[in-house]
């Protein structure tokens, strides 16, 4: 894989992973640990959740194509597809759209599917051929497809509206709890009858995510409803989240602010803001850019059932001793 990105001309960097905030999605849960400084001062730091602020602060210092593969930390996950430490690729062109992202998807599916001689993909009971086809469908087209919901009916100028979702979603069967938000009801429609049916018999790229679902994204232009995002799946398992950048300091601190208002009141605890990486924002130019965990591609094609087979040090699982 390196190869392969040298070959086009990417520069492959390594990023810090102590940094002032790990990230501020509301529910991706950091490793906080503590500074002390020889003058005696005490400063919390946290292992990064993506290389993410990172990379970009690299876009915006004048790098133009860059790769890296960055150990990275979450909280709270443990299980078959998840570690609490594991192997984040992530690439960024700059001035190149969000789509290439999808045709380099594909081919690193070939390139892993070449070095480990595979002919399948395989998990859990679902093959996937290695030369499939990817299809490409939109979010708005799966909800309609799998759950017989118009999601974007529900987000009128690109505003959710909660109650229209939540409409929809129980006459769709879905259970919906009377806290719920736009967000939960989306996020449990998505689980529940979409993800299920992607990738299961070709790659599956599942693209414009409502722009309330997409924190760093920008918005697709000529629909304010819908963001530069995809998802990519292939047997069942999502491999890929990829995203046209915003580049707006002042709409991207707006969001942050949102999604740790929301963290406030879902955990009761918050993530700082990175300044520096708003600043960042101010000079960094139109890019895209993608985050692929390296491990979850390891064990489809290797036939891999838990990502611990995949790791040469995995923990202990303090919860299965």
């Amino acid at each position: 894989m390196r190869r392969w990105f040298e070959d086009r001309g990417f520069i492959e960097v390594d990023t810090a992973i102590l940094q002032v905030s790990p990230g501020n999605e509301a529910h991706l849960h950091a490793f906080e640990t503590a500074l002390n400084t020889p003058d005696g001062s005490r400063h919390t730091l946290y292992l990064h959740t993506s290389p993410e602020f990172a990379c970009k602060k690299l876009l915006a210092a004048g790098e133009k194509r860059i790769f890296t593969f960055a150990p990275v930390f979450r909280n709270r996950e443990r299980g078959a597809l998840h570690h609490p430490e594991f192997t984040m690729l992530e690439w960024y062109r700059v001035g190149e759209d969000y789509q290439v992202l999808m045709d380099d998807c594909v081919a690193l599916l070939r390139v892993a599917a070449e070095v480990a001689g595979a002919e399948r993909f395989v998990y859990r009971g679902l093959a996937v051929s290695c030369s499939a086809e990817t299809e490409r469908i939109t979010v708005s087209q799966a909800f309609a497809q799998f759950a017989g919901i118009d999601l974007l009916a529900t987000t009128p100028g690109g505003v959710p509206d909660r109650d229209a979702l939540a409409q929809a979603a129980t006459a769709a069967g879905i259970r919906v709890a009377p806290d719920d938000t736009w967000a939960d009801i989306f996020s449990r429609v998505l689980v529940e009858r979409i993800e299920p049916q992607l990738g299961r018999t070709r790659p599956t790229i599942l693209a414009e995510y409502p722009v309330s679902e997409a924190a760093l994204a920008r918005p697709k232009a000529g629909d304010p409803r819908v963001a530069e995002r995809f998802e990519l799946y292939l047997c069942g398992v999502e491999l890929a989240n990829g995203f046209g950048e915003l580049t707006d300091p002042e709409e991207q601190r707006r969001r942050f602010e949102a999604e740790m208002a929301e963290k406030a009141r879902v955990y009761g605890e918050r993530y700082p803001i990175d300044e520096d990486f708003l600043a960042a924002l101010h000079h960094m130019p139109p890019a895209s850019g993608i985050a692929l965990g390296f491990e979850r591609l390891v064990m489809l094609a290797t036939g891999a059932n838990r990502i611990e087979q995949v790791l040469w040090t995995p923990l202990p699982d303090f919860a299965n001793p």
